[in-house]
Protein backbone atom coordinates (compact mmCIF):
# COMPACT_ATOMS: atom_id res chain seq x y z
CA UNK A 1 0.00 0.00 0.00
CA UNK A 2 1.27 3.33 -0.62
CA UNK A 3 1.99 5.62 2.17
CA UNK A 4 -0.35 8.53 2.60
CA UNK A 5 1.50 11.56 0.89
CA UNK A 6 1.78 9.63 -2.16
CA UNK A 7 -1.48 8.12 -2.60
CA UNK A 8 -3.39 11.99 -2.17
CA UNK A 9 -1.89 12.85 -5.76
CA UNK A 10 -2.38 9.43 -7.64
CA UNK A 11 -5.73 9.84 -6.40
CA UNK A 12 -6.43 13.34 -7.50
CA UNK A 13 -4.75 12.12 -10.68
CA UNK A 14 -7.34 9.68 -10.75
CA UNK A 15 -10.32 11.53 -10.09
CA UNK A 16 -9.46 14.30 -12.41
CA UNK A 17 -8.93 12.24 -15.09
CA UNK A 18 -12.23 9.99 -14.57
CA UNK A 19 -14.11 13.29 -14.29
CA UNK A 20 -13.11 14.91 -17.70
CA UNK A 21 -13.86 11.62 -19.56
CA UNK A 22 -17.46 11.31 -17.82
CA UNK A 23 -17.92 15.25 -18.64
CA UNK A 24 -16.77 14.61 -22.33
CA UNK A 25 -18.46 11.29 -22.48
CA UNK A 26 -21.91 13.19 -22.34
CA UNK A 27 -21.01 16.70 -23.40
CA UNK A 28 -22.72 15.31 -26.84
CA UNK A 29 -25.18 18.05 -28.70
CA UNK A 30 -27.41 15.76 -29.92
CA UNK A 31 -28.72 14.52 -26.53
CA UNK A 32 -31.36 16.54 -26.42
CA UNK A 33 -31.78 16.90 -30.12
CA UNK A 34 -31.71 13.47 -31.85
CA UNK A 35 -35.20 12.42 -30.90
CA UNK A 36 -35.95 15.56 -32.66
CA UNK A 37 -33.78 14.41 -35.24
CA UNK A 38 -35.70 11.72 -35.89
CA UNK A 39 -39.08 13.01 -35.55
CA UNK A 40 -38.36 14.96 -38.19
CA UNK A 41 -36.50 13.03 -40.69
CA UNK A 42 -40.38 11.34 -40.29
CA UNK A 43 -39.98 8.26 -37.95
CA UNK A 44 -42.93 7.40 -35.88
CA UNK A 45 -42.55 6.90 -31.30
CA UNK A 46 -42.84 3.65 -32.48
CA UNK A 47 -39.84 3.31 -35.08
CA UNK A 48 -37.94 5.13 -32.68
CA UNK A 49 -39.08 2.72 -29.23
CA UNK A 50 -37.08 0.16 -32.14
CA UNK A 51 -33.79 2.06 -32.53
CA UNK A 52 -33.71 2.04 -28.72
CA UNK A 53 -34.43 -1.86 -28.92
CA UNK A 54 -31.41 -2.02 -31.37
CA UNK A 55 -28.75 0.37 -28.99
CA UNK A 56 -30.27 -1.71 -25.75
CA UNK A 57 -29.54 -4.99 -27.91
CA UNK A 58 -26.09 -4.32 -29.02
CA UNK A 59 -25.52 -3.67 -25.63
CA UNK A 60 -26.78 -6.89 -24.58
CA UNK A 61 -24.65 -9.38 -26.97
CA UNK A 62 -21.41 -7.33 -26.20
CA UNK A 63 -21.59 -5.99 -22.18
CA UNK A 64 -20.36 -9.24 -20.67
CA UNK A 65 -17.96 -10.36 -23.41
CA UNK A 66 -16.43 -6.67 -23.27
CA UNK A 67 -16.47 -6.84 -19.54
CA UNK A 68 -14.36 -10.50 -19.61
CA UNK A 69 -12.27 -8.64 -22.47
CA UNK A 70 -11.53 -5.56 -19.71
CA UNK A 71 -10.60 -8.22 -17.19
CA UNK A 72 -7.89 -9.83 -18.94
CA UNK A 73 -6.82 -7.02 -21.16
CA UNK A 74 -6.68 -3.47 -20.93
CA UNK A 75 -9.32 -1.31 -19.50
CA UNK A 76 -7.81 1.77 -20.27
CA UNK A 77 -7.45 0.66 -23.80
CA UNK A 78 -11.64 -0.16 -23.78
CA UNK A 79 -12.11 3.08 -22.38
CA UNK A 80 -10.22 4.87 -25.06
CA UNK A 81 -11.80 3.07 -28.02
CA UNK A 82 -15.62 3.25 -26.80
CA UNK A 83 -16.12 6.89 -27.60
CA UNK A 84 -14.44 6.27 -30.51
CA UNK A 85 -17.31 4.03 -31.84
CA UNK A 86 -20.11 6.40 -30.47
CA UNK A 87 -18.20 9.22 -33.23
CA UNK A 88 -18.65 6.90 -35.76
CA UNK A 89 -22.53 6.57 -35.56
CA UNK A 90 -22.86 10.34 -34.67
CA UNK A 91 -21.21 10.89 -37.85
CA UNK A 92 -23.77 8.43 -39.73
CA UNK A 93 -27.03 10.28 -38.02
CA UNK A 94 -25.88 13.37 -39.97
CA UNK A 95 -24.28 12.90 -42.59
CA UNK A 96 -26.89 9.76 -43.42
CA UNK A 97 -30.26 10.70 -41.78
CA UNK A 98 -32.53 7.63 -41.98
CA UNK A 99 -33.73 4.81 -40.44
CA UNK A 100 -30.51 2.58 -41.62
CA UNK A 101 -28.59 4.95 -40.75
CA UNK A 102 -29.83 5.89 -37.25
CA UNK A 103 -30.17 1.96 -36.49
CA UNK A 104 -26.23 1.54 -37.32
CA UNK A 105 -25.24 4.13 -35.47
CA UNK A 106 -26.89 3.04 -32.49
CA UNK A 107 -25.14 -0.23 -33.13
CA UNK A 108 -21.88 1.68 -32.66
CA UNK A 109 -23.14 3.59 -29.92
CA UNK A 110 -24.14 0.64 -27.92
CA UNK A 111 -20.97 -1.35 -28.71
CA UNK A 112 -19.36 1.80 -26.86
CA UNK A 113 -21.15 1.73 -24.22
CA UNK A 114 -20.80 -1.65 -23.58
CA UNK A 115 -16.77 -1.03 -24.09
CA UNK A 116 -16.93 1.14 -21.33
CA UNK A 117 -19.30 -0.50 -19.05
CA UNK A 118 -17.96 -2.48 -16.12
CA UNK A 119 -14.39 -1.43 -17.15
CA UNK A 120 -14.48 2.12 -16.08
CA UNK A 121 -16.20 1.27 -12.77
CA UNK A 122 -13.70 -1.55 -12.49
CA UNK A 123 -10.04 0.38 -12.83
CA UNK A 124 -12.02 2.59 -10.88
CA UNK A 125 -12.19 0.56 -7.98
CA UNK A 126 -9.28 -1.66 -8.15
CA UNK A 127 -7.14 1.51 -8.76
CA UNK A 128 -8.79 2.91 -5.35
CA UNK A 129 -8.24 -0.10 -3.60
CA UNK A 130 -4.78 -0.45 -4.80
CA UNK A 131 -4.37 2.86 -2.82
CA UNK A 132 -5.91 2.26 0.44
CA UNK A 133 -8.71 4.28 -0.44
CA UNK A 134 -11.59 1.58 -1.44
CA UNK A 135 -13.82 3.45 1.10
CA UNK A 136 -13.85 6.88 -1.76
CA UNK A 137 -15.69 4.68 -4.40
CA UNK A 138 -18.95 6.26 -3.75
CA UNK A 139 -17.88 9.51 -3.09
CA UNK A 140 -16.18 9.90 -6.79
CA UNK A 141 -18.33 7.81 -8.58
CA UNK A 142 -21.44 9.75 -7.51
CA UNK A 143 -19.33 12.57 -8.23
CA UNK A 144 -18.99 10.68 -11.91
CA UNK A 145 -22.28 10.74 -12.23
CA UNK A 146 -22.39 14.50 -11.58
CA UNK A 147 -19.97 15.21 -14.07
CA UNK A 148 -22.02 13.55 -16.80
CA UNK A 149 -25.08 15.26 -16.17
CA UNK A 150 -22.47 18.33 -16.57
CA UNK A 151 -21.70 17.69 -20.11
CA UNK A 152 -25.48 17.06 -20.84
CA UNK A 153 -26.55 19.97 -19.32
CA UNK A 154 -23.37 21.65 -21.19
CA UNK A 155 -25.07 20.30 -24.20
CA UNK A 156 -27.79 21.77 -23.57
CA UNK A 157 -27.44 24.80 -23.28
CA UNK A 158 -25.49 24.83 -26.61
CA UNK A 159 -27.49 22.80 -28.48
CA UNK A 160 -29.94 25.50 -29.14
CA UNK A 161 -27.61 28.21 -30.25
CA UNK A 162 -25.24 25.74 -32.29
CA UNK A 163 -28.75 24.60 -33.71
CA UNK A 164 -29.92 27.56 -34.54
CA UNK A 165 -26.45 28.79 -36.49
CA UNK A 166 -25.91 25.34 -38.45
CA UNK A 167 -29.02 23.23 -37.90
CA UNK A 168 -28.23 19.31 -37.08
CA UNK A 169 -24.85 19.04 -39.30
CA UNK A 170 -23.45 21.53 -36.59
CA UNK A 171 -24.14 19.90 -33.84
CA UNK A 172 -23.57 16.22 -34.81
CA UNK A 173 -19.80 17.91 -36.05
CA UNK A 174 -19.52 19.38 -32.07
CA UNK A 175 -20.91 15.59 -30.77
CA UNK A 176 -17.94 13.94 -33.03
CA UNK A 177 -15.29 16.37 -32.00
CA UNK A 178 -16.09 15.70 -28.03
CA UNK A 179 -16.24 12.13 -28.29
CA UNK A 180 -12.67 12.11 -30.29
CA UNK A 181 -11.51 14.41 -26.86
CA UNK A 182 -12.87 11.85 -24.58
CA UNK A 183 -10.50 9.56 -26.04
CA UNK A 184 -7.52 11.55 -26.03
CA UNK A 185 -8.61 12.08 -22.11
CA UNK A 186 -9.09 7.96 -21.34
CA UNK A 187 -5.64 8.03 -22.21
CA UNK A 188 -4.83 9.27 -19.28
CA UNK A 189 -6.64 6.77 -16.81
CA UNK A 190 -3.62 4.94 -14.22
CA UNK A 191 -4.07 0.85 -14.94
CA UNK A 192 -1.74 -0.89 -12.32
CA UNK A 193 -2.32 -4.32 -12.99
CA UNK A 194 -0.15 -7.88 -13.22
CA UNK A 195 1.56 -7.39 -17.09
CA UNK A 196 0.58 -10.50 -18.02
CA UNK A 197 -3.00 -9.48 -17.55
CA UNK A 198 -2.50 -6.51 -19.62
CA UNK A 199 -0.37 -7.18 -22.17
CA UNK A 200 1.16 -10.38 -24.25
CA UNK A 201 4.35 -12.60 -23.80
CA UNK A 202 7.41 -10.46 -25.05
CA UNK A 203 9.77 -12.43 -27.44
CA UNK A 204 10.86 -15.89 -26.13
CA UNK A 205 8.20 -15.81 -23.28
CA UNK A 206 6.13 -18.24 -22.78
CA UNK A 207 2.26 -17.30 -21.60
CA UNK A 208 1.68 -18.12 -18.15
CA UNK A 209 -0.89 -20.30 -17.58
CA UNK A 210 -2.11 -19.01 -14.19
CA UNK A 211 -2.77 -15.68 -15.66
CA UNK A 212 -6.82 -15.59 -16.48
CA UNK A 213 -7.24 -15.04 -20.00
CA UNK A 214 -10.62 -14.04 -21.18
CA UNK A 215 -12.45 -16.80 -21.15
CA UNK A 216 -11.34 -17.86 -17.86
CA UNK A 217 -12.57 -13.90 -16.76
CA UNK A 218 -16.15 -14.85 -18.15
CA UNK A 219 -16.30 -18.15 -16.05
CA UNK A 220 -15.14 -16.48 -13.05
CA UNK A 221 -17.16 -13.72 -12.87
CA UNK A 222 -20.42 -15.98 -14.36
CA UNK A 223 -19.51 -18.48 -11.22
CA UNK A 224 -19.30 -15.37 -8.71
CA UNK A 225 -22.83 -14.74 -9.68
CA UNK A 226 -24.38 -18.00 -9.26
CA UNK A 227 -22.31 -18.57 -5.83
CA UNK A 228 -22.97 -15.63 -4.01
CA UNK A 229 -26.39 -14.78 -3.13
CA UNK A 230 -25.23 -11.42 -1.95
CA UNK A 231 -23.57 -10.80 -5.12
CA UNK A 232 -26.45 -11.68 -7.19
CA UNK A 233 -28.93 -9.60 -5.32
CA UNK A 234 -26.86 -6.70 -6.08
CA UNK A 235 -26.95 -7.67 -9.87
CA UNK A 236 -30.28 -7.97 -9.50
CA UNK A 237 -30.98 -4.46 -7.73
CA UNK A 238 -28.82 -2.64 -9.93
CA UNK A 239 -31.13 -3.52 -13.06
CA UNK A 240 -33.66 -3.13 -11.27
CA UNK A 241 -33.29 0.65 -9.97
CA UNK A 242 -31.32 1.76 -13.30
CA UNK A 243 -33.22 0.43 -16.42
CA UNK A 244 -36.87 2.11 -15.72
CA UNK A 245 -35.49 5.72 -15.06
CA UNK A 246 -32.83 5.64 -17.36
CA UNK A 247 -34.98 4.18 -19.99
CA UNK A 248 -37.77 7.65 -19.39
CA UNK A 249 -34.97 9.81 -19.63
CA UNK A 250 -34.91 8.90 -23.63
CA UNK A 251 -38.65 10.02 -23.69
CA UNK A 252 -38.39 13.18 -21.77
CA UNK A 253 -37.93 15.43 -24.92
CA UNK A 254 -41.34 13.62 -26.01
CA UNK A 255 -42.66 14.66 -22.69
CA UNK A 256 -41.75 18.20 -22.62
CA UNK A 257 -43.10 19.02 -26.21
CA UNK A 258 -46.50 17.12 -24.85
CA UNK A 259 -46.58 20.42 -22.96
CA UNK A 260 -47.46 22.93 -25.24
CA UNK A 261 -43.38 24.57 -25.37
CA UNK A 262 -42.15 25.50 -28.45
CA UNK A 263 -39.18 23.06 -29.75
CA UNK A 264 -36.35 25.98 -28.86
CA UNK A 265 -37.86 25.41 -24.90
CA UNK A 266 -37.22 21.35 -24.99
CA UNK A 267 -33.58 21.79 -24.08
CA UNK A 268 -34.33 24.43 -21.42
CA UNK A 269 -36.89 22.06 -19.85
CA UNK A 270 -34.58 18.60 -19.77
CA UNK A 271 -31.86 21.26 -18.13
CA UNK A 272 -33.85 20.88 -14.98
CA UNK A 273 -34.18 17.38 -14.99
CA UNK A 274 -29.99 17.15 -15.55
CA UNK A 275 -29.35 19.35 -12.30
CA UNK A 276 -31.77 17.17 -10.11
CA UNK A 277 -29.69 14.36 -11.85
CA UNK A 278 -26.50 16.68 -10.61
CA UNK A 279 -27.58 16.84 -7.35
CA UNK A 280 -28.22 13.20 -6.85
CA UNK A 281 -25.02 12.41 -7.75
CA UNK A 282 -23.31 14.41 -5.23
CA UNK A 283 -25.32 12.86 -2.44
CA UNK A 284 -23.86 9.58 -2.38
CA UNK A 285 -21.78 9.80 0.96
CA UNK A 286 -25.03 11.26 2.39
CA UNK A 287 -27.06 8.31 0.47
CA UNK A 288 -24.52 5.49 2.13
CA UNK A 289 -25.94 6.13 4.98
CA UNK A 290 -29.55 4.64 4.22
CA UNK A 291 -31.07 1.51 5.86
CA UNK A 292 -32.25 -0.93 3.60
CA UNK A 293 -36.01 0.70 4.43
CA UNK A 294 -34.79 3.62 3.84
CA UNK A 295 -33.29 3.04 0.43
CA UNK A 296 -36.96 1.39 -0.36
CA UNK A 297 -38.38 4.71 1.03
CA UNK A 298 -36.24 7.05 -1.74
CA UNK A 299 -37.41 4.51 -4.79
CA UNK A 300 -41.15 5.09 -3.53
CA UNK A 301 -40.77 8.76 -2.90
CA UNK A 302 -39.43 9.29 -6.48
CA UNK A 303 -41.59 7.21 -8.18
CA UNK A 304 -44.42 9.48 -6.81
CA UNK A 305 -42.86 12.60 -7.62
CA UNK A 306 -42.60 11.12 -11.28
CA UNK A 307 -45.39 10.17 -11.62
CA UNK A 308 -46.86 13.35 -10.42
CA UNK A 309 -44.76 15.59 -12.45
CA UNK A 310 -45.84 13.78 -15.65
CA UNK A 311 -49.24 13.82 -15.35
CA UNK A 312 -49.55 17.41 -14.39
CA UNK A 313 -48.80 17.81 -18.21
CA UNK A 314 -47.63 21.78 -17.60
CA UNK A 315 -44.15 22.64 -18.32
CA UNK A 316 -44.09 23.58 -13.94
CA UNK A 317 -44.34 19.61 -13.82
CA UNK A 318 -40.51 19.33 -15.24
CA UNK A 319 -39.51 21.03 -11.27
CA UNK A 320 -40.99 17.57 -9.68
CA UNK A 321 -39.55 15.64 -12.29
CA UNK A 322 -36.14 16.89 -11.37
CA UNK A 323 -36.30 16.04 -8.12
CA UNK A 324 -37.51 12.29 -9.04
CA UNK A 325 -34.29 12.20 -10.78
CA UNK A 326 -32.31 13.56 -8.54
CA UNK A 327 -33.31 10.63 -6.13
CA UNK A 328 -33.35 7.52 -9.01
CA UNK A 329 -29.50 9.27 -9.76
CA UNK A 330 -29.06 8.15 -6.20
CA UNK A 331 -30.46 5.21 -5.76
CA UNK A 332 -28.79 4.02 -8.82
CA UNK A 333 -25.21 5.13 -7.70
CA UNK A 334 -25.77 3.13 -3.81
CA UNK A 335 -27.06 0.54 -6.09
CA UNK A 336 -23.27 0.32 -8.08
CA UNK A 337 -21.65 0.83 -4.64
CA UNK A 338 -23.41 -2.12 -3.09
CA UNK A 339 -22.45 -4.24 -5.94
CA UNK A 340 -18.83 -3.45 -6.28
CA UNK A 341 -18.52 -3.94 -2.25
CA UNK A 342 -20.00 -7.40 -2.63
CA UNK A 343 -17.48 -8.44 -5.28
CA UNK A 344 -14.06 -10.46 -4.04
CA UNK A 345 -13.15 -12.24 -6.77
CA UNK A 346 -10.42 -11.00 -9.43
CA UNK A 347 -13.69 -10.46 -12.17
CA UNK A 348 -14.78 -7.69 -11.41
CA UNK A 349 -15.62 -5.48 -14.99
CA UNK A 350 -17.27 -9.29 -15.92
CA UNK A 351 -19.48 -9.24 -12.69
CA UNK A 352 -20.31 -5.47 -13.43
CA UNK A 353 -20.93 -5.83 -16.55
CA UNK A 354 -23.53 -8.93 -16.09
CA UNK A 355 -25.81 -5.83 -13.89
CA UNK A 356 -25.23 -3.85 -17.26
CA UNK A 357 -26.34 -6.57 -19.17
CA UNK A 358 -29.21 -7.39 -16.80
CA UNK A 359 -30.38 -3.33 -17.06
CA UNK A 360 -30.45 -3.50 -20.69
CA UNK A 361 -32.53 -6.64 -20.85
CA UNK A 362 -34.80 -4.89 -18.69
CA UNK A 363 -34.56 -1.67 -20.50
CA UNK A 364 -35.00 -3.41 -23.86
CA UNK A 365 -38.59 -4.97 -22.24
CA UNK A 366 -39.29 -1.31 -21.17
CA UNK A 367 -39.00 -0.02 -24.98
CA UNK A 368 -41.22 -2.40 -26.41
CA UNK A 369 -43.76 -1.70 -23.47
CA UNK A 370 -43.46 2.22 -23.43
CA UNK A 371 -43.97 2.31 -27.24
CA UNK A 372 -47.22 0.45 -27.12
CA UNK A 373 -48.26 2.35 -24.02
CA UNK A 374 -47.47 5.39 -25.00
CA UNK A 375 -48.91 5.07 -28.37
CA UNK A 376 -52.69 4.39 -26.95
CA UNK A 377 -52.24 6.93 -24.12
CA UNK A 378 -49.47 9.16 -24.77
CA UNK A 379 -46.63 9.92 -22.93
CA UNK A 380 -47.90 11.56 -19.58
CA UNK A 381 -49.66 9.02 -18.50
CA UNK A 382 -47.33 6.41 -19.89
CA UNK A 383 -44.64 7.95 -17.45
CA UNK A 384 -47.07 7.21 -14.54
CA UNK A 385 -47.21 3.99 -15.23
CA UNK A 386 -43.89 3.74 -16.10
CA UNK A 387 -42.75 3.67 -12.71
CA UNK A 388 -45.04 0.90 -10.78
CA UNK A 389 -42.24 -1.23 -10.31
CA UNK A 390 -40.35 0.63 -8.24
CA UNK A 391 -43.41 -0.20 -5.92
CA UNK A 392 -42.35 -4.15 -6.34
CA UNK A 393 -38.89 -3.19 -5.68
CA UNK A 394 -39.43 -1.26 -2.63
CA UNK A 395 -41.55 -4.29 -1.55
CA UNK A 396 -39.04 -6.98 -2.11
CA UNK A 397 -36.06 -4.66 -0.47
CA UNK A 398 -38.88 -4.39 2.85
CA UNK A 399 -38.62 -7.95 2.75
CA UNK A 400 -34.87 -8.22 3.21
CA UNK A 401 -34.69 -9.50 -0.10
CA UNK A 402 -32.12 -6.66 -1.74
Amino acid sequence: MLVAPARVPATRRLAATLYGYAFLTDLVLLYPLYVLLFADTGLSVGQISTLFVLWAVAGILLEVPSGALADALSRRLLLCLAPLLTAAGFALWVLLPSYPAFAVGFLLWGAGGALRSGALEALVFTELDRLGAADRYARLIGRTRTAEVLGAVGSGVLAGPVFAVGGYLAVGAASVATCLLAAVVAARFPEHRSPSATSSPGPGEAPDDDEPGWLDSLRGGLAEVRADRAVRAAVLLVAAVAAIWGGLDEYTGLLARDTGVAEVTVPLLLLLVWAGMSVGGLLAPWGERLSRRGYAGLLVFAAGALAAGALSRHPGGFLLLAVAFAAFQLATVLADVRLQARISGSARATVTSLAGMATDLTTVAFYGAYGLLAGAVGNPVAFAVAVLPYLLVALWLFAGRG
